[in-house]
């Protein structure tokens, strides 16, 4: 049987990874952004998606019995994983494995993103129920104005936010921390359009079931560990990652990293409004 006829018959779950020990921001998924947790929003993303996508459950994944209470009280279920595990991808695999069946997709929200539309996790599932991809995640084109934000940020926040490289196909080439690619000639780049050539990626991705049980019993690899991007594992290991291309969001921040990260989103909703569902 294929995989792609499997991941039909199969159903899907969505894991939202919900750490309390951030080394940069502890206890985040329960701090409060605009009168909700953090770990409330991203819960009502995830809601939204699977009612979208149909066939999909949802479930918290966490080493904390604080957050995981703080989940019931959402109203979603919530699975204790082990503290040792060293990424989302892992804590995600063990969340699979904890369910009544196994799940044919894995989608990993991450619990630091909440302003992550509905429909791009939504579209994130269908791009693997559709594709042959072991892994998929959503990418968007940085105007210069991004561009320059999000190189301004980091000079405060060197490891928050994602660029990729990316092949005329939409396959995967390379993730970074840094910005990719340098840039010759960007004066006239910038004087002949409005988009830079720049990819930036959204906190989550797809795996497909086998894929991630591979990344759980495969060693972290040499530039996973130098860049902190768990994603490298599968390519270093040749396994392929498709990338599909989404609308820059209006609340476009990766993740919610550092406290300037808090101010800055309750900033964002202040401007632009407030995602979560009334």
């Amino acid at each position: 049987m294929s995989a792609v006829a499997h991941d039909a018959m199969a159903s899907d779950l969505i894991v939202i990874p919900a750490r309390y020990g951030s080394t940069r921001l502890p206890g985040k998924p329960l701090m409060m952004i605009a009168g909700r947790t953090l770990l409330e929003r991203v819960v009502a993303v995830a809601r939204a998606a699977a009612a979208q996508a149909g066939q999909c459950e949802l479930v918290v994944a966490t080493d904390d019995a604080r957050i995981a209470d703080h989940a019931r009280t959402l109203g979603v279920a919530a699975v204790m994983t082990p503290a040792s595990l060293d990424s989302g991808s892992a804590r995600a695999c063990a969340a699979a494995h904890q369910q009544a069946r196994t799940p044919g997709l894995v989608i990993n929200l991450q619990g630091d993103a909440p302003f992550i539309p509905p429909a791009i996790v939504a579209g994130l599932i269908r791009t693997l129920r559709e594709g042959q991809a072991d892994v998929a995640t959503p990418v968007y084109r940085l105007d210069w104005a991004r561009l320059d934000r999000l190189r301004h940020h980091k000079l405060t926040a060197p490891f928050s936010g994602t660029t990729c490289a990316r092949g005329p196909d939409g396959r995967a080439l390379w993730f970074s921390k840094t910005i990719i690619p340098a840039i010759r000639n960007e004066a006239a780049l910038r004087a002949a359009g409005d988009l830079s050539p720049v990819w930036q990626h959204l906190g989550l991705y797809g795996y497909r079931m086998a894929a991630l049980d591979w990344f759980a019993a495969t060693a972290p690899t040499p530039y996973e560990v130098l860049e902190g991007l768990e994603q490298l594992r599968f390519l270093e290991g040749g396994r392929t990652i498709d990338t599909f291309e989404v609308s820059a969001p209006d609340h476009a921040l990766s993740g919610i990293d550092t406290s300037a990260d808090v101010q800055w989103a309750q900033e964002a909703i202040a401007r632009l409004g407030d995602p979560f569902p009334a």
